[in-house]
């Protein structure tokens, strides 16, 4: 048994904090909203994001980052992208021995094309750190609660650490696999949500199998070639983080980028899809990064081109497509990985 904090009470930063808790594990679940972690705490239950679920009762909640902070050197950050400085600069201040991270967030920081490990070592002292492992893969937060086989992988340039984080998160139903290549299982992981996006807008057209094969195909081709220009290696992309993230999210009405595309793709503006969905809608932020990519590496992503004219440009998502589909010609595995189309 091991003393581990969880950062974020959303639907991902619970379900894991489950499997935790069903491992023996001293789990502490922190909550930015006093409300929430009573509720997580004395009721065993966390209405707004798991509302079928009944917690385990050794699960234990509190919205004080001080105390979540002190209750373990090993830290789970399950918080929004654009909430991983501000938390990390704040735990930072609390930390008095190094801390293992571990981070499941899923996004790149638009202008400075930042990672998510990358942030976290901006913001985290050196002194403060043991390491980081990025933990990723398809895995909807639904059917781990309901114990559905799930496979994910833990990425750390140091093995020793991803190792030890599938000792702690192994389970019947859950299991881990290990990887060194921080770079591609980060890559992937977030930009399967842009695709996941377009396979939504491609449903709410009423298009069907054959552009969502399509879809899942190039979108794959898409994100190889950008992890191979930023130091990954090409082959993480036909793992859990590359194909295996892609299919769950674009073929799943559980993911929130599949559910806001499909709304963008039946007429709805981004302000009205983003209120309906209510819950942060990750492949938003990582289109307009990856967007910014593709002209910074000089590699094309048409997909990801065409959706952030969607998304910021009110380019009709059924023009998109069209302009999709009349490009010129190509060969198929024409300069895969050297950034041509």
């Amino acid at each position: 048994m091991e003393k581990i904090t969880v950062l974020g009470a959303g639907s991902w930063g619970t379900a894991l904090a489950i499997v935790l808790a069903e491992n023996n594990h001293d789990c502490l679940l922190w909550s930015h909203r006093a409300d929430q972690a009573i509720e997580i705490t004395q009721n065993h239950t966390n209405k707004k994001y798991l509302p079928e679920t009944t917690l385990p009762t050794n699960l234990r909640a509190t919205s004080d980052l001080k105390e979540a902070i002190e209750h373990s050197q090993t830290i789970v950050l399950a918080v929004p992208t654009k909430g991983i400085r501000e938390v990390c600069a704040t735990i930072n201040d609390y930390l008095s021995n190094p801390a293992l991270i571990i981070h499941v967030s899923k996004g790149i920081e638009p202008d400075t094309f930042k990672r998510i490990s990358e942030m976290i070592e901006e913001e985290i002292s050196p002194s403060n750190l043991q390491e980081i492992v990025v933990l990723s893969g398809p895995s909807h937060a639904e059917e781990v609660v309901l114990q559905h086989p799930t496979t994910v992988t833990a990425a750390c340039r140091d093995l020793t650490y991803a190792e030890k984080v599938q000792d702690l998160f192994m389970r019947s139903y859950f299991r881990v696999y290990s990887s060194s290549d921080v770079i591609g299982v980060e890559i992937g992981g977030a930009l399967k949500n842009v695709i996941g996006l377009a396979a939504g807008v491609l449903a709410g057209l009423g298009y069907g199998d054959n552009a969502k094969a399509a879809l899942i195909t190039r979108g794959l081709t898409e994100i190889t070639r950008l992890g191979d220009k930023m130091g990954a290696n090409p082959r993480t992309f036909s793992g859990l983080s590359g194909i295996g993230d892609l299919i769950a999210t674009c073929t799943s009405v559980h993911s929130r980028n599949w559910r806001a595309g499909n709304l963008l793709g039946k007429g709805y503006k981004l302000e009205q899809v983003l209120e309906e969905i209510g819950m942060v809608v990750e492949g938003v932020r990582t289109t307009k990064a990856a967007y910014q990519l593709s002209n910074h590496y000089h590699v094309p992503m048409p997909i990801s081109t065409a959706l952030y004219h969607v998304l910021f440009e009110n380019e009709d998502p059924k023009t998109a497509v069209d302009s999709l589909m009349e490009r010129s010609k190509k060969h198929e595995m024409e300069d895969l990985y050297e950034g041509h189309e």
